[in-house]
């Protein structure tokens, strides 16, 4: 190996070249897609024929998944992102249901064998050492695995510290490409958004360690954690939230029996403002997420409390996160890696947050889940549910405790309804 920066670059076209019709080729996840490889990997798309594009949830435009596609690509999701979202359900895509922590088992064992991944990263230092920025995720297991590694050079790309170090030799083709990376305005929340952050914050102890997923709910609850002291991050995802906390003084990590006084994290998400704090910054380390997620580590923390989403929460405590029904609308995700993590670390809490009603004012708290409604959350596994009414504690109740307590943080204008629903449909009484 050379210890330098040198290297050739090429044009994207050129790049993209080495792919061959047949291959399986990964898409950097997130923010990190490499939009300039995507469009000229998809202006191949009449020279190619049954390419298997995977990746979780992108960023980035999708052009190989359109309908005028489907006999050159054919996209295998790990995570389904909106970009994606009408192929899946309309049948033109695929979705392979895991957990995030077994993803790089696919690529690792060759499973799923790589032939070809597709890299966004920061520029080379003055040894030759790229880094995979802002998402390592299962990105870095692709990296490592696949036949072929084709990089977009982007000077945007933060360079992160962790596990995404590349050395440019890796690289079978290398392009240059300054681009703006895609970012992620959270709106603010709504008045139901932060009584939710409210009761999360609520639940959450001064020394614990942090785990949330994106958008205004987790934000909210942040935003109510200013009085908090002494919290940590170990989550496989971050986004603004915590950059007001850590320039307070109230995120330390100081109390995080691994990686103690560092930010832990497998991919980051939001804006320019963001990117820019964790470019270079050693307070944050982005690492594989076979080891960000998995239960063993996650649960040697203290106070882990992890703060997930759904789509709806039946009576018993069944979740389901990653369809309406039958038709497939995110993925399993991380969740069950960290409900499960939080609830074995010692005075942990793995809680569920969510609106009582969706926009349409249909209820998210429903007898029985949607018929092909995927159950992500077991009831055995759940321990806390939250929406804007309060907070249902499910750990060691019976059936009808559940019931009870599920349809009393439920919309006023549903709880009869629950109520009948469920002395009908499950023979609990849950009135004195």
């Amino acid at each position: 190996m050379k210890f330098n920066a040198d290297y050739t670059a090429v044009s994207p076209e050129e790049a993209v070249s080495l792919i061959k019709s047949g291959d399986k080729v990964f898409v950097h996840s997130a923010a990190a897609a490499p939009q300039v490889l995507i469009e000229a990997m998809a202006k191949r798309g009449k020279e190619l024929s049954g390419v298997e594009v995977l990746h979780l949830h992108t960023d980035a435009e999708a052009p190989y998944a359109g309908e005028d596609m489907s006999e050159s690509f054919r996209v295998n999701n790990l995570f389904v992102g909106s970009n994606v979202r009408s192929a899946v359900q309309q049948g033109r895509a695929d979705y392979i249901p895991i957990f995030l922590s077994e993803v790089p088992l696919l690529f690792r064992r060759k499973i799923i064998p790589l032939d070809v991944a597709l890299l966004q990263v920061s520029p080379p230092d003055k040894n030759g050492y790229c880094t995979l920025g802002l998402s390592v995720d299962t990105s870095l297991a692709a990296a490592q695995s696949a036949k072929i590694v084709i990089a977009a050079i982007n000077p945007n790309m933060p360079r992160t510290h962790g596990d995404g170090a590349i050395h440019i030799s890796r690289f079978d083709r290398v392009v240059e490409a300054s681009q703006e990376l895609p970012t992620l305005e959270i709106p603010t929340p709504t008045e139901v958004e932060k009584r939710i952050g409210q009761h999360v914050a609520n639940l959450v102890e001064n020394g614990s360690t942090l785990q949330m997923g994106i958008g205004t709910i987790p934000n909210a609850a942040l935003n109510a954690m200013e009085n908090h002291k002494e919290l940590g991050i170990h989550t496989e995802m971050f986004s603004d939230g915590v950059i007001n906390l850590v320039e307070k003084g109230i995120i330390t990590n100081q109390h995080k029996r691994k990686h103690r006084n560092h930010i832990v994290t497998g991919f980051i998400m939001g804006s320019k403002a963001l990117y820019d704090f964790v470019d270079d910054n050693p307070l944050v380390r982005v690492l594989d997420i076979a080891y960000v997620n998995d239960t063993a580590v996650i649960r040697q923390n203290p106070k882990v409390v992890a703060i997930n989403s759904a789509i709806e929460i039946d009576l018993t405590g069944q979740v389901c996160a990653d369809s309406i029904g039958t038709r497939i609308y995110s993925g399993v995700g991380g969740q069950m890696d960290f409900i499960r993590g939080a609830s074995l670390s010692e005075g942990g809490k793995p809680i569920i947050a969510l609106p009582s009603t969706t926009r349409k004012g249909i209820s998210r708290i429903t007898s029985m889940l949607k018929p092909g409604a995927g159950v992500v959350t077991t009831r055995a596994h759940v321990h806390y549910i939250v929406t804007e009414y309060g907070v249902a504690e499910m750990f060691g109740k019976n059936l009808r405790q559940r019931a009870k307590q599920l349809i009393d943080i439920a919309h006023p204008d549903h709880r009869e309804s629950l109520e009948k629903q469920a002395f009908d449909e499950w023979h609990l009484k849950t009135w004195d």
